[in-house]
Parts: structure tokens; sequence; C-alpha cells
């Protein structure tokens, strides 16, 4: 999940190039007469980013001198909130540009990107370091103690004060110049990092022209690729390393060789020595942030991180991973037992390569539990499965999604709804489902404006789900996997985040929580997907309108807990790499995929050449930088509140209703361990995280949570 919009808040961002389109036409600095104020997409050309965010640049740097210059003693009102709204145009045309070049760039698009990020995080600079602006904050800080303040008001002042500080306001000469410097060098990095991904991505294809190598695939994912080469202009079958290509491929294509070939091909992006090697990006933005952090007196980055999270330094973080994975462990080394047993009887080479491993685990999943996720497919279509979702929040909090073609879209493929709560107007919800070479890989929630209520003016959000879904094919509409219908299913858990906050300030609402509490709402979400009560309503099939068959569901719920050791063990992984490159104190010798290799304890052998950090973007790109362990922290969250659903009634509109007014609505009002205790009456219990897992056999609240 990723909010640039909200980045670009916190980073304070601006821009100084270019002049190609004069300010009178330049839909992007004009009012948009449009439903809702959304975005003109059929006005905006890619040659009014640059004037636009020039003039932006210029309208928040008054403002500021505004706040700065005023005769005025500092108060809440004309120092903390005047700054939610001084760059309120740039936000919106950020918004605009950043989540475009993700979802709809071409290489025009990236190019102006790169060229304005360095400009932006000068102007970022500008205000974080400003000491008169600081002095005014600090002085409202102060005297915090004395002020009549709501809940959200303190955490506003104090979130604004940590994050000058954070921004290094109070450093001083070569070292103030070395933190300006580094900012603006990583802010290219980042951007560089998904474009070279991106690149190595699209520029891979497997070209099939042999019958018998699409041995294994199932008939829709033989007819997407089938397709894709038509639109290529190419005969036979054409596999991408998108996700809807490449997950079926590996999954399931009998050819040993090919599968290597695709896996290799997938785990060596931004890893291939070409112009998008990512290897020195890596190097590079290591570094920088680790001399970030120690400019503003932390050991390490990670440090720096956790800081200002739920889960508070390294120690706390290397003792929650250390503690997981001896839990995950055991139940991992079974996994790979069975799945090497089983592999071995089928005439399979030992060992195991990492190309076998999600084969041969499928294969023994469709034995041990009779069933073939496949078999799903049919029931999940996606319209279907769209409508599923729109009910369940419906039942739960009221909402209901009317279709519009009055609002604009960015491309064909977009679908726009508007969002309501009986008569309430609850905010927009763009939804893009399926991959194409201009969108990254991936899905997430993200932005086009915040919710926010300054003044009695309420804004309501524009939120867009973004996901790389299967496509239609032929006569065949979108049929969802059970994977996507989870992912899905994910990703609105991020919106109705969005859409049901009910705060004063944007840079506190929606998802704007602390980084290990962002995934919880979504996580949740995902939980609904095993219950034969929500699959009922909407899994039909899509040619004979049948309901999924009960026991496709029960062997579903049976197949829960299969490699749950193993994916646990797989994310703790990720946790744990991310926290090395993060507490380094040197900049990397060598090889990424080396020094990967050299810190993760995964079970199956190393493939020379391949890794997952030079394609990391959730780390290096994403805002995920010592924070990759919020999911498995958010699991923990996650788990336990749905166990009170589960005990209540996954359709109980008390409970869901005090979901809404705890924590939905909140944002980052308040820390998240109120939230959760408001709504739980206790704290955090990871019992029910390791009960969902397998790992234990009942639940046991008589002893005292460790996080």
């Amino acid at each position: 999940m990723k909010n640039i919009a909200k980045y670009l808040l916190i980073m304070t961002i601006v821009s100084t190039v270019g002049t190609a389109a004069g300010q009178s036409n330049n839909p992007l600095l004009q009012d948009w007469n449009t439903p809702h104020q959304t975005p003109p997409f059929s006005r905006i050309r890619n040659e009014h980013y640059a004037p636009a965010v020039k003039e932006a640049i210029k309208e928040a740097e008054k403002n500021i001198r505004r706040i700065v210059n005023q005769k005025e003693a500092p108060t809440f009102e004309n120092t903390i909130v005047a700054l939610q709204t001084a760059s309120e145009k740039l936000d919106l045309i950020t918004g605009v540009m950043f989540n475009l070049n993700e979802c709809n760039t071409d290489s025009e698009l990236q190019g102006i990107v790169m060229d304005l990020t360095p400009e932006l995080t000068r102007f970022s600079n500008s205000v974080n370091m400003n000491p008169k602006l600081f002095e005014r904050v600090k002085a409202i800080y102060d005297q915090r103690q004395s002020l009549t303040l709501t809940k959200e008001d303190s955490t506003l002042l104090e979130e604004t004060y940590k994050g000058f500080v954070r921004n290094g306001v109070n450093l001083k000469g070569k070292e103030r110049k070395a933190f300006a410097a580094n900012s603006e060098r990583l802010s290219a990095l980042s951007q560089q990092m998904n474009r070279n991904v991106l690149a190595d991505n699209n520029d891979y294809i497997l070209h099939i022209t042999k019958a018998e190598d699409l041995s294994g695939l199932p008939e829709n994912v033989v007819a997407a690729a089938q397709a894709e080469a038509r639109e290529r202009g190419m005969e036979g079958w054409v596999f991408t390393l998108a996700y809807p290509s490449y997950g079926p491929f590996i999954t399931y294509a009998d050819n040993r060789a090919l599968r290597e070939q695709m896996w290799r091909a997938y785990n060596s992006r931004g890893n291939r020595g070409n112009e998008n090697d990512n290897n020195e990006v890596i190097r590079e933005m290591t570094y920088l942030r680790y001399e970030q952090a120690r400019l503003l007196g932390y050991e390490n980055y990670c440090q720096y991180v956790l800081s200002n999270r739920m889960c508070s330094t390294p120690e706390q973080l290397a003792g929650f991973l250390s503690d997981m994975y001896k839990a995950a462990l055991p139940f991992a080394q079974q996994d790979l037992a069975q799945v090497t047993a089983f592999a071995q009887k089928m005439g399979a080479t030992l060992p195991l390569q990492r190309w076998d491993f999600t084969y041969y685990s499928e294969k023994l999943k469709q034995q041990k539990y009779d069933f073939d996720e496949e078999l799903m497919r049919p029931y999940l279509q996606l319209e279907k499965v769209r409508q599923g979702i729109f009910d369940l929040y419906g039942r739960l909090y009221g909402l209901t999604f009317r279709e519009t073609k009055n609002i604009e879209v960015y491309h064909p493929d977009v679908k726009v709804f508007e969002v309501m709560d009986g008569s309430r107007f609850m905010g927009v919800l763009y939804l893009d489902m399926h991959p194409r070479a201009s969108k990254r890989s991936g899905a997430w929630k993200t932005t086009f404006r915040e919710q926010s209520n300054i003044g009695g003016k309420q804004v309501r959000p524009l939120v867009q789900i973004v996901c790389n879904f299967s496509k239609p094919v032929g006569d065949k509409p979108a049929l969802l996997s059970f994977d996507e219908l989870e992912t899905f299913m994910h990703e609105f858990g991020h919106a109705i985040h969005c859409l049901l906050t009910d705060c004063t300030y944007p840079s506190l609402s929606g998802t704007s929580v602390k980084r290990d509490f962002v995934e919880m709402p979504s996580q949740v979400m995902e939980n609904w997907c095993y219950e034969p009560q929500f699959l009922n309503t909407f899994a039909r099939h899509y040619e004979t309108g049948d309901t999924i068959p009960g026991e496709y569901i029960k062997k579903i719920k049976a197949a829960e807990t299969y490699l749950a050791g193993w994916l646990c063990l797989r994310q703790l992984n990720l946790g744990l790499v991310d926290m090395s490159f993060h507490t380094l104190q040197e900049k990397i010798v060598g090889r990424i995929d080396e020094y990967e290799h050299s810190r993760m304890k995964e079970l199956l052998p190393v493939v020379e050449g391949t890794n997952t950090s030079t394609a990391f973007t959730h780390i290096f790109a994403g805002g995920y930088a010592s924070g990759y362990y919020g999911y498995k922290w958010a699991e923990v969250l996650d788990a336990d509140i749905f166990s009170k659903f589960k005990a209540e009634g996954i359709f109980n509109k008390e409970t869901a209703q005090a979901f809404r007014r705890e924590i939905l609505s909140k944002g980052g009002t308040e820390h998240p361990s109120v939230l959760f205790r408001n709504f739980m009456g206790r704290d955090p219990n990871n019992n029910a995280l390791l009960l969902r897992c397998g790992f234990l056999k009942e639940m046991d609240l008589s002893k005292p949570p460790r996080y």
C-alpha cells in the first residue's frame, strides 16, 4: 500500500522547472469544476506538470512566508493549522503526477518526475529546515500543557514538532547542508529504483511456440497468453512478469526448464548488470540513510525510523522477529520436508530448487485436500466479487457504491464509484484492476486527495485501488484466483480506512497512522475470504449462475494453514533483510544479492545472480524502509481483532460500528495502542495469530502479551 500525496505532505515538496504551458490554459492550475472536484484527466498533459508545480511552489512559499512573517504571536491556529493548508494546491498537483507515474506512465512522464524530484526535495528542505518557522512551532509546543487542545490537535502539534526535528531543523553548518543534499539525492534514487524495476519487468517475455510446453497450465492462463501474443503481433503464447502471468506459470507449468527461466527472470529484476541495475542504487541509498540518521544523533537508520513507530526500538523489533521466527521455523521445516518427500515420489530432482517448490507444493495441496484452487476461479468473476465486497461494507457500515460515468478517468480500464453513507457523500473510489506496460507490478491503495475538515470545510477523499488482476479473455469475463480475491479485500481495507475517516487535518486522516499499524485494517478484511457466510453472498459460476459448492469452501478453509510456517518464515526473512540493510553503519561492498543471501535464513538453496532486494521497492521506493516487519506486526493485531468479530458475528453491525468508531474513523489522531485498546478493551495478544497459523492449539489470554 503507498500514499504519494501524503508522502509529499510529510516531505513537503515542490519544483522549479519548465514553462511549456501557459498558466491560464493549464488545467492543473485551475479550479476543477468537475463532480466532487475530481481531476480533469482528459485535459491534463505531461507538459502541464512542470509549470504547474513551479507555480504551486510560488504559492506554497508565499503561504509559508505569511506564516513566518506575521506580527501576531504564534498560536495553534495561525501556525500549526496554517501549515496544513500551505501547500494545498501543490498536494493536488503532485498527487495526480506521482500517482499516474505509478499506474499509467510513459518515458516522458518518468523523465519529468525524475527532473522534478530533486527540486521538490529542495523545497521540502527549505520548509523543514526553516529556523524562523520552527521557532513559531516550538513556541507553541513548549506551552502545549497550558493550551486547550483536542486529542487530534495535540497529536497534530506533536507530529508537526517532531517532523521538523526529524527533518534536520536543528542541524547547523556543514551537517545541515549534508542532510539537505542527502535528502535530495535519496528522493531521486527512489524514483530511479521504481523506474528500473518497471523497465526490467517489461523487458522480459517468455515466447512459447510449442503447445507441449504449455502442459499443466490452466486453460484460462493459456488463453490469456495467447491473447498477449496477439496483442504483440506474435504467434503462439507470450508470458510476462506481470503477476497474473508469472504466478500461474511458476505454479502450474510442467516444463521445469521454462519454470526456471521465468523464476530467474523475475528474481533478477534490477540485478542484470544492464542500465536498469539497482545494485549501486541500493548501496548508495542504504549509506545515505545511515548518514541521515547519524546526523540526527541515531546509531543507524532503523533506530531513527522506529523512534516514531509502535515498535519503538531495534531491540524490540529484533525480539519480535526472533520470537516469531522461533515459532514458525519448526513448522516451516515440516512444510519443506513434506513437499520434498512428495516431490521425490513424483520423481523430482533433489534438492528442490526455488522454481520447484511452488509447483510441487501446489500439487501436494491438491492431493492433500482433494482440491485445485483453479476450480474456484469460475466462481470469482471480478464484477461479482466487487459487488460482494460492496455488499459486505453495506452490511457492516451501511455504505453504498454507485458507479458513475460523469467522473473522468485516466485510462479506459478504470471504473469510478461514488461512495455514500445514506445521504452523506463519503468519497470517490477509483478501481484500476488489470496489468499493462505503463503500470508497475503489485497492488496498492493511494489517494488523489485526503479527507479534511478545517474550519468547517468538509473535504472528502478521492481514493484509488490499483491492482494487476487477470484480464478478461475473449468472451470470458475477468476471473480471479483466490489469492487475487484476498488481495482485493486487502486493498479495499485500506480504501475503507480512508473513506470512513472523519478527521480535521489531512496529515492525520485515513491511513496516516504509524507504519506498523497501517496494514491492520486491510489485513483484518482478508479474514472474511475464508468465511462461507461471506463467500456465499457473491461466489456464483459465471456461466451457470450456480452457487459455489460448499465442499469447495470447506476445502479452502481446511487448507487455510497449509504452508503457514513456510509463508510466515518468508515474511520474517524479508523483515530481517530490511532490518539488516537499515542497521548498517558503512557502505555495502560487493553485490547486493550476495549481501542478501548472507542475511536471509532461508531453507532452499541459494540461486546465484538472483535476489529479492534489487526489486524490493517496498523498502527502497515505497516508504517501508525499516518497516517491512509491519506486515507481520499488523497480523498480530488483525488476528486478535478478527477473533472479536468471529465471537460476535462477522456481520455484527454493533461490532462493525465500534471498529469504525474507535479505529477506522480516527486515522492517526491518537496512538494506535490507544485505538486498539479502545476497541478490544485490552492490549494485543499474539496468541490469536499463532492459533490462526496452526502454531497453537487453543487461544490463551491468561498469558500477558509481549508486544
